[in-house]
C-alpha cells in the first residue's frame, strides 16, 4: 500500500473534484475517502488535504504528463515569478490594462535586473499561459477610471450599504484590516522618536492582519509578517512549527500575493465549515480581489478615504489589541528594570510575538460587537454596554505602569497604542525596485545585529515548582479573586509535572540496556 506521501498529481486533482461534487463533506471524512479511493497506507492528515484543495487551480492546469507525477513541477526561477506576479497585481490596482505582450516585456526587464543570464527563460505564449494559470491570471480587460468618494458621498450610500450588510446573518460578516506595530517601542517620546527613525535599521517592526466577524464570536487567526522568515529569535524553526501564521519579505509589508493567500485560506476555512460570509475591506494597495476564485467568501470594498469613519478594525479593535500588547511589554520593563536590566524595553521577537498572540486572544466578543456598532453600519444596542469600562481600566494600568517605569519624557496612554508611524508602514506604494527586494530577500534567514535573545537562562523544572509554590504560599485563599488564582497556578503545576514525568519515562525507556 501506499502512503500518503506518493499521491500523484491526478490523485490529487481527482481529490479536488470529489469536495466539489460534495461541498460539503469535511476534511477528515476526505481523508478516509482519498485513503479508500487510492489505497492508502495511512490517512492523509488535515494539513495535506487543505495544501490539496487550496491547489486545485494549479492540478487543473497540469497536462497529462505533470499529473502522472508524484511532485508538482518547482517554478525554475520563483523569484522572477514572484516579482512579476506583485507587479501584474499592482497594475491591476492601479487599474492598468495589461496585454500578454506588456507582461512578457516587464519579465524580460525584471530578468535583466535579477540578473539571472544565461538562466533567463525565452518567455513564450507557453510561458505566459502556465504563470497565468500559477496565479490565477485571466486576460484583462479596460475599466472606466473610477472617481473618488468622499464622507458626503458615504452618507448618501448608507443606506445601500446598510441593505447590504442585512443580507447576511451578524455572524456572517468580517472586517479584516493590518496595522503596524514597533514591538519594542519605548513610552518616552525622545527614545521612541530614536528608535521609530531606526526601525527600518534595527528591524523591531512587524505586521499584524486581524478580522472578526461583527457578533466577535469568531477572531480569525492572526497574520504576523516580518523581515526574516526564520529570525534568529525562532532557534532555527519555522514560524508554524512555533504556532503562528507567519510570512515574511524584505519591508514586512502586506504584498498583493500575501493577501490572495490569506484570502483563499479563508475561503477554504468557510468553505469547510459551509457557510457564505462577507468581508469588509479598505481600498488599501494590496486588497486585490479581482479574478480571485472564491467561493464562499464575498468581499466588499470601502470607499477610498472613509475607513477610518466605517471601518470595525479602525473603530476601536486594533487599539484594544495594542492596549493589551502595551501591558505586556510595560509589566515586563518594570520587571526588568527591578532586576536593574540595562535595557528594560529590549526584548526578542518570539516573545514579543506570544505577547500579540495573547493580547488578541484576549479581546472579548464584547468588545469587537461593540466597535462594529460604533461605525454606524449596524443597528444601535439598545442596552447598556459594560465594554468601555474594561478599555478604561485597562488603560488606567498603562498609565500607572507608566509612572512607575524611569522616563524623562513619558508618552501619554494614547501616544503609546497609537503612533501614527504604525499605521503608515502597513502599506506603501511598492516600486518595481520594491518589488525586487520583496522578492529576493523572503526566504533568506534574519542576521541581525539588533535581534538579542532573552539573557536569562532556561529555568529547570524544579526552579520553575519553587517559583510556583513560592506564588501560591503568598496568595490569600480567603480572598475570592487569589481563590481563582491559586487554580490557575496549581494547575500550571500540575501541567509541569506530568510533562517532566512523560520525559523521564521517555529517557528512561531510551537508556535500557539489552
Amino acid at each position: 500500500m501506499k502512503s500518503s506521501s506518493s499521491l500523484s498529481n491526478d490523485q490529487k486533482l481527482k481529490i479536488c473534484h470529489h469536495k466539489a461534487a460534495n461541498p460539503s463533506i469535511k476534511q477528515s471524512a476526505l481523508a478516509n475517502w482519498a485513503m479508500q479511493e487510492f489505497k492508502l497506507s495511512k490517512v492523509p492528515t488535515q494539513g495535506t488535504i487543505s495544501n490539496i484543495l487550496a491547489k486545485r487551480q494549479q492540478y487543473e492546469s497540469m497536462d497529462s504528463t505533470e499529473l502522472t507525477s508524484k511532485r508538482q513541477r518547482a517554478v525554475k526561477h520563483p523569484e522572477l515569478d514572484n516579482v512579476l506576479a506583485n507587479w501584474v497585481l499592482q497594475c491591476q490596482a492601479r487599474r492598468v490594462a495589461l496585454s500578454g505582450d506588456l507582461i512578457k516585456e516587464k519579465a524580460r526587464q525584471f530578468a535583466r535586473q535579477l540578473e539571472l543570464g544565461e538562466r533567463t527563460p525565452e518567455f513564450s505564449n507557453g510561458w505566459l499561459a502556465k504563470f497565468n494559470i500559477r496565479h490565477g491570471f485571466k486576460a484583462q480587460k479596460s475599466y472606466g477610471e473610477s472617481g473618488s468618494v468622499d464622507l458626503d458621498a458615504i452618507d448618501r450610500n448608507m443606506p445601500t450599504i446598510k441593505e447590504k450588510l442585512q443580507s447576511y446573518s451578524l455572524q456572517d460578516i468580517y472586517n479584516m484590516d493590518e496595522t503596524g506595530l514597533f514591538y519594542r517601542m519605548a513610552p518616552d517620546r525622545t527614545i521612541a522618536r530614536c528608535q521609530i527613525e531606526g526601525s527600518k535599521k534595527d528591524k523591531t517592526r512587524l505586521t499584524f492582519v486581524f478580522a472578526a466577524n461583527t457578533d466577535g464570536s469568531h477572531k480569525m487567526e492572526s497574520l504576523i509578517i516580518d523581515h526574516a522568515q526564520r529570525p534568529c529569535a525562532f532557534n532555527r524553526k519555522s514560524g508554524e512549527q512555533l504556532g503562528f501564521y507567519y510570512r515574511s519579505n524584505a519591508k514586512a509589508w502586506m504584498t498583493r500575493l500575501i493577501f490572495r493567500e490569506w484570502l483563499q485560506k479563508m475561503d477554504q476555512q468557510m468553505q469547510d465549515a459551509n457557510r457564505k460570509v462577507l468581508l469588509l475591506l479598505d481600498n488599501a494597495p494590496s486588497h486585490v480581489v479581482r479574478d480571485l476564485p472564491l467561493t464562499n467568501f464575498q468581499v466588499f470594498l470601502f470607499p477610498a478615504n472613509t475607513t477610518s469613519k466605517i471601518q470595525p478594525m479602525d473603530a476601536g479593535i486594533i487599539t484594544a489589541f495594542k492596549r493589551r500588547y502595551r501591558r505586556f511589554q510595560l509589566q515586563d520593563a518594570i520587571d526588568r528594570d527591578e532586576q536593574q536590566k540595562a535595557d528594560i524595553y529590549k526584548v526578542d521577537q518570539l516573545i514579543a510575538m506570544k505577547w500579540a498572540k495573547a493580547a488578541w486572544n484576549d479581546i472579548s466578543s464584547k468588545t469587537i460587537a461593540n466597535c462594529f456598532k460604533h461605525t454606524g453600519l449596524f443597528e444601535k444596542e439598545t442596552q447598556k454596554n459594560e465594554v468601555g469600562s474594561e478599555e478604561q481600566d485597562i488603560e488606567n494600568e498603562l498609565k500607572d505602569a507608566i509612572n512607575q517605569l524611569p522616563i524623562s519624557r513619558p508618552m501619554s496612554v494614547h501616544q503609546l497604542i497609537n503612533p501614527e508611524e504604525e499605521q503608515q508602514v502597513a502599506h506603501e506604494k511598492i516600486s518595481y525596485e520594491d518589488l525586487i527586494k520583496l522578492s529576493s530577500s523572503q526566504d533568506q534567514e534574519e542576521e541581525e545585529d539588533g535581534e538579542v535573545m532573552d539573557e536569562n537562562p532556561p529555568m529547570s523544572t524544579k526552579e520553575k515548582l519553587n517559583v510556583l509554590h513560592s506564588c501560591i504560599s503568598f496568595l490569600d485563599i480567603s480572598n475570592p479573586n487569589h481563590v481563582i488564582a491559586h487554580k490557575v497556578l496549581g494547575n500550571i503545576q500540575f501541567e509541569i509535572r506530568t510533562i517532566e514525568k512523560k520525559q523521564t519515562t521517555l529517557d528512561r525507556y531510551f537508556c535500557k540496556e539489552y
